[in-house]
């Protein structure tokens, strides 16, 4: 959960001059171009777009936005695969430490669930027996330890299936909400590359490796496969821009 976090890598920065130009630029195509001159000057593996079509792009921190990468003001800076800020760990949940939360949460799960188990057979012979020899303040002691357990267990393991549901689709909390768009559109399934492959792409292959809290989370927070049907449309896309572009160059 304490992994540093991982920001975009530094050719994704346009450096001041550029930077400044960007913010200057006197129209929204204007600032479109400089931004899209950019990152093919760059070679940036860039798919998503800003909702008027224009790259992403933070002009606090002064770069070009990975795929779904987003600026998080509390740590002020922008994180790869932002899903988000989570206040009980002060932390940013996201590329670097998403797997390690959804751990820290079965594994809370687990505990409580353990807890509440142990102390039912217990809790159950001390409210039943009046003529009990413990005193009411261990009682109370029992009474805390199982409703804390159960109250723990409700709230953790709602977060915890809510995060593996989004794993099996391949979204961010921020995504499930507003669906990453693509240059032919939003696309609320564009990450999802299936079930088995959504896993895998966070946890690994091997199933030992994925309940244990040890890097196995895939690629480098910057390149993400998409999915089948968005590839082909934006492919097809392509080539109309280009055959389009070799129309008026005759």
């Amino acid at each position: 959960m304490f992994k540093p976090l991982m920001g975009p890598p530094s050719e994704f920065y346009v450096g001041e001059a550029e930077g400044e130009r960007i913010a200057t630029a006197q129209t929204l195509d204007e600032r479109r171009t400089s931004l899209l001159r950019f990152c093919h000057r760059g070679d940036l593996p860039v798919l998503t777009r800003h909702f008027d079509g224009s790259i992403r792009y933070c002009f606090l921190c002064r770069c070009i936005k990975p795929d779904r990468a987003h600026h998080c003001s509390i740590c002020g800076k922008c994180i790869l695969r932002y899903d988000h800020h989570c206040p009980w760990t002060n932390s940013c949940v996201s590329y670097a430490n998403y797997k390690f939360f959804i751990l820290f949460l079965g594994w809370a799960l687990v505990f409580c669930t353990y807890v509440a188990a142990t102390s039912l057979e217990y809790f159950i012979l001390f409210w039943q027996d009046v003529n009990s020899s413990i005193s009411p303040g261990g009682k109370f002691h029992l009474l805390f330890l199982f409703f804390a357990a159960i109250m723990f267990a409700i709230s953790v393991s709602s977060l915890f299936f809510y995060h593996l549901y989004l794993t099996g689709k391949n979204r961010t909390t921020l995504e499930s909400f507003r669906a990453p768009i693509f240059s032919n559109g939003p696309q609320k399934n564009g990450f999802n590359i299936g079930c088995k492959q959504n896993f895998q792409e966070i946890f690994g292959k091997k199933f030992l490796t994925a309940i244990i809290p040890i890097w196995t989370t895939r690629g480098d927070g910057v390149h993400y496969q998409v999915n089948s049907l968005l590839l082909g449309g934006l492919q097809e896309q392509q080539q109309q821009q280009q055959s389009g572009n070799i129309r008026c160059s005759k």
